[in-house]
């Protein structure tokens, strides 16, 4: 009877605490999210045993930092919504993280279970909605569920490829209580490490890939942002050091070796992708990034080496040789192959001449376009003025967030990146509106590094009011917005598009001319700048960065500087 009058008197906890509990014991870190029913108390017992929890005003934004923080941090990021409307805005950052192969949890209140179906409080049936968008999802019917599915869903999007993943906690399941004995029972039943199962990859096929790299005469080498996820920068450095093959990375894979590197092919990159004959192709996917991997933008004749961690990424793409296999450690095979009998093309190679021909000839012409200060602004000028303070910083290097039409696609030719995982954009699904949330998560998952997001003002609009979490939480995040008054400029129309009942509306692609963008982080504390010549531009930029203080810098750029739809005029 005395076990039992002490089992009576031990504490109880009620599924909130679990769920907290669960996420700390399996080493969650970082949290982001919007509060409210049935969730708060999951937020404030996770903070109260050590979670940092970074609080948006909108799930989106909240769900964007999420996905990046999982890229930038290499471990699931956890985003917390409400129900209903909450997880549904919250499946913008689940599929960003999907697309992107990024690992994220989703973890969203739901309504009683026994009220479901008749038209409760947000009721949704969050399990259907969030189908298209994950790896796994889970609904926890009882308390006791709850550390199995946190632990199982961590897992699930972190292992293998990663992506999103998604947990519903119904009301009445967060209300249960269990003792704390019992809660320490199922986290000893169910904590594990969390880590990539990854087959290993065949000798014969690495001795094969060598062989095609050794005998080819235009070997390529291409690397995206799955090398830069699986820390791959030091032996991409050493495959490239010893063949002396020329690299080409996609924008996210910007970095992992410097942009400046004497094989860098960025800035030749149709002729490097036109006339190579082996492409090895680590941690990036033959995408609409890549062109398919298909003529007329590649050779009809050219055979790619694929390494993928996802064996049915490389049964999509049918390469010529696929090796599936985490990118560092499948490169780390390929250096060990090419140890045994080296081999280098050498700067007077043919292929390497004509990459580094091409490239110094389109870097001359670009500078010559940089150099000039043109007023009011262009795009080009002051991308130049931000490029320059941004290297002056030296190391670590800032990251850089990028979005926009012109601005990003201007941005990635322009401004330099030097050091691993320091450029985010709107990647894969070409999401717009993932710049302040991207910004939050840099500035978190990488404190010593300041962050600068350089957004034109569309893709700034989406995310804006945010500033104000970066002002309360004091995060070193500059803004720059480039103030074109819209949608790719001004009004594009055509006099014979100008017609009907509403032709004296603004454009559809027309904001406000000339907006106080700035004004906004002032409401909240922050600081403004507005610029419009180079000497205003560098004086803001060299007193924000020097202060590493929430600021944004309104850019009024010639609302016909730009072209519609950036770069991809084709798809419009």
């Amino acid at each position: 009877m005395a076990d039992a009058a002490e089992l009576s008197k031990e504490t109880l906890i009620d599924g909130n605490s679990v769920v907290a509990r669960a996420l700390h014991r399996a080493g969650v870190a970082k949290m982001f999210g919007v509060v409210g029913i049935p969730v708060t108390a999951v937020a404030t017992r996770a903070v109260a045993l050590g979670i940092r929890f970074l609080a948006f005003h909108n799930e989106q934004s909240a769900g964007y930092a999420a996905s990046a923080y999982g890229y930038l941090a290499a471990k699931p990021g956890v985003l917390l919504t409400v129900s209903g409307p909450g997880c549904v805005h919250g499946l913008a950052g689940l599929s960003n993280a999907q697309a992107n192969a990024w690992p994220l949890l989703m973890i969203s209140g739901s309504c009683d279970q026994k009220d479901f179906g008749k038209g409760d409080f947000q009721e949704l049936d969050q399990i259907t909605a969030v189908k298209p968008f994950v790896k796994f999802s889970a609904k926890a019917t009882d308390i006791s569920q709850i550390p199995r599915l946190v632990f199982e869903a961590l897992h699930h999007s972190i292992s293998g490829r990663p992506g999103g993943c998604y947990l519903d906690l119904p009301s009445d399941v967060l209300h249960q209580t269990i003792t704390e004995s019992e809660l320490a029972t199922l986290l000893c039943e169910v904590e594990n490490p969390i880590s990539q199962q990854i087959s290993g990859v065949k000798p014969l096929d690495i001795e094969k890939a060598v062989s095609l790299l050794r005998n080819a005469e235009r070997p390529l080498l291409v690397f995206g942002k799955g090398a830069a996820f699986a820390r791959a920068e030091d032996s991409l450095k050493k495959f490239v050091d010893t063949t002396g093959i020329p690299f080409l990375p996609t924008p996210m894979g910007k970095g992992l070796l410097s942009d400046t590197h004497e094989l860098a092919a960025s800035a030749s990159r149709s002729l490097a992708i036109g006339k190579c004959d082996v492409a090895l192709i680590v941690g990036a996917r033959l995408n609409w990034l890549l062109h398919f991997g298909e003529p007329p933008r590649w050779s009809k004749d050219v055979k790619f080496i694929l390494v993928d961690v996802s064996e049915e990424e490389i049964q999509l793409r049918k390469p010529y040789l696929g090796l599936v296999g985490d990118a560092r450690k499948v490169l780390d095979l390929l250096n060990k192959e090419i140890k045994d009998d080296p081999f280098c093309l050498g700067r007077s190679h043919p292929w390497v001449e004509a990459i580094s021909k091409k490239a110094k000839d389109n870097v001359a012409k670009m500078e010559v376009q940089l150099a000039k200060d043109v007023v009011p602004f262009n795009f080009f000028t002051p991308m130049r003025i931000i490029r320059d303070a941004i290297l002056a910083q030296g190391s670590p290097a800032p990251v850089l967030v990028s979005e926009g039409a012109n601005t990003m696609d201007v941005g990635r030719a322009v401004l330099i990146q030097t050091e691993p995982r320091t450029r985010l954009d709107a990647g894969t699904w070409g999401t717009m509106g993932v710049g302040l949330g991207y910004c939050i998560a840099a500035a978190v998952a990488s404190p010593e590094r300041l962050v600068v997001a350089v957004e034109g003002d569309s893709g700034f609009g989406f995310s804006a009011i945010e500033v104000e979490t970066l002002v309360r939480y004091q995060l070193p995040v500059i803004v720059i917005v480039f103030n074109n008054g819209g949608v790719y400029g001004g009004d594009r129309r055509q006099p014979d598009e100008i017609t009907g009942p509403y032709k004296d509306d603004p454009a559809p692609t027309s904001f406000v001319p000339n907006a106080g963008y700035h004004t906004l982080i002032e409401a909240f504390g922050g600081k403004g700048y507005i610029v419009g010549t180079p000497d205003e531009l560098k004086s803001a930029l060299t007193e924000s960065f020097a202060a590493r203080k929430p600021a944004v810098i309104n850019v009024l750029i010639d609302p016909y500087a730009g072209a519609e739809s950036g770069r991809m005029q084709h798809k419009n």
